[in-house]
């Protein structure tokens, strides 16, 4: 399991919130990925990649490496998000204390080719759950 506040604060720490810094942080969250793939391995990655291009590019270096991505977006919307912020870090970033802040001074570019979506506003905990197991069942070996 690859948390992105995790993989920050260890593998891309000193990372800005910059476009180049958050490419740079999902291309290594994807470089680990795709080599716990290449040895036979799960990876389940949970960050905010909000560039397309940056997605595809680690989607090709996982089936590069033998193994298969499967996308699932998150698109709750960005008024839930903000009311469910646990950290405060949407109203910082409304307060123009947090630059570059997906989705609010900073794009969030919705993926095309998600395997799953799941809006979390208008489904149970258990639904979106049972989603994402039955989406990992019909892709397993």
């Amino acid at each position: 399991m690859l948390d992105g506040d995790v993989v920050r604060r260890m593998l891309s720490q000193g990372l800005t919130f910059s476009r180049a810094d958050r490419d740079l942080n999902i291309r290594r969250i994807g470089f680990v990925a795709a080599e716990v793939a290449r040895h036979g391995g799960i990876a389940v990655c949970a960050p905010i990649a909000p560039y397309a291009a940056t997605r595809a590019e680690v989607r090709a270096m996982v089936t590069g490496a033998g193994g298969e991505l499967l996308l699932i977006h998150v698109s709750t919307p960005l008024e839930v998000c903000e009311a469910r912020d646990r950290k405060g870090l949407y109203a910082k970033a409304r307060a123009g204390l947090i630059p570059e802040f997906t989705g609010i001074s900073d794009p969030y570019e919705a993926p095309t080719d998600a395997n799953l979506t799941l809006d979390t506003s208008t489904m149970s905990e258990q639904a979106a759950i049972t989603a994402v197991l039955t989406l990992l069942d019909s892709h397993s070996q």
